[in-house]
């Protein structure tokens, strides 16, 4: 049963964080993206605006 755990620990050590930096550079290229700058900038002015 030890060894089971341990091939499974092994592997969501190892492809767990392939998986998680994967993502983080999807999110990273989504938020540099150069054509949603516009919907970025406009969702950070609507805290300024007055009603």
């Amino acid at each position: 049963m030890r060894e089971i755990y341990m091939q499974l620990a092994g592997f969501a050590q190892t492809w767990g964080l392939l998986y998680f930096f994967g993502a983080f550079l999807c999110v990273c290229a989504y938020a540099y993206w150069p054509s949603k700058r516009k919907g970025f900038d406009a969702a950070a002015q609507i805290p300024l605006k007055e009603d």
